[in-house]
């Protein structure tokens, strides 16, 4: 090969990269994404302070979801340990929340979740502890947020309940991204704990409908 050919191949390698540097320049797309795994749908639970709090609460904000319920004397203290990490972690960064549904709103009223949240010593701001329906929560829970097994929801809702160690990450755009993390191993919340970094530094995209943004699929 002479070396004017050689010439020419290295001066048009370097005109294509130079062309993908000033394309991507600014944005994220050519990093690896992780991946979606589904979106959080419409819903409105109460909060510890009987707030309303809605699907529109979570956008523009990263978010761990889970469950869990105030009587729980199995997992659930083991699950918080591992969460408290997290949440001391990133509860300085304002573009971070994590979302904790009951999944016995018959015993936990907005004051049992109020006491509970006094009890954890937490920013009720940042780690936000919801009841309502328990059709509902359970829909989500199986639906959006992929903790629990569709097929349970054919069961008579008062045979029901969801007791489950699983965490699920929500972006910015009101996405759940990555995987579904085990909140009992130490492994899965590093990864967990990783996965939110890389998030909180990715934009949020979405739609704007009736002024309103939305992340559903069109």
């Amino acid at each position: 090969m002479s070396k004017k050919l050689i010439g020419y191949l290295l001066f048009f390698a370097v005109l294509v990269a130079a062309f993908y540097y000033f394309l991507f320049r600014g944005t994220d797309n050519w990093k690896v994404k992780l991946p979606q795994l589904s979106y959080v749908k419409p819903f409105m639970f109460r909060n510890q302070d009987g707030v309303p709090f809605t699907e529109k609460d979570m956008l523009g904000k990263v978010s761990v979801v889970e469950y869990f319920f105030t009587t729980c004397k199995g997992i659930c203290p083991k699950m918080h340990v591992g969460m408290k990490g997290i949440y001391e972690a990133y509860k300085d960064n304002p573009d971070f929340m994590i979302v904790a549904h009951t999944c016995d709103p018959e015993t936990d009223s907005v004051p049992r979740l109020k006491f509970y949240a006094d009890s954890m010593q937490i920013n009720t701001k940042k780690w936000v502890l919801l009841t309502g329906r328990k059709d509902s929560l359970y829909q989500m829970a199986r639906n959006s947020y992929l903790l629990d097994d569709p097929k349970n929801n054919f069961e008579k809702i008062e045979d029901q309940f969801i007791h489950t160690q699983f965490f699920a990450l929500v972006d910015k755009s009101g996405k759940v991204r990555a995987q579904i993390y085990d909140g009992l191993k130490a492994d899965e919340l590093e990864k967990l704990k990783k996965d939110i970094g890389i998030l909180l530094k990715e934009k949020a995209t979405g739609n704007f409908v009736n002024g309103i943004f939305t992340n559903n699929p069109q």
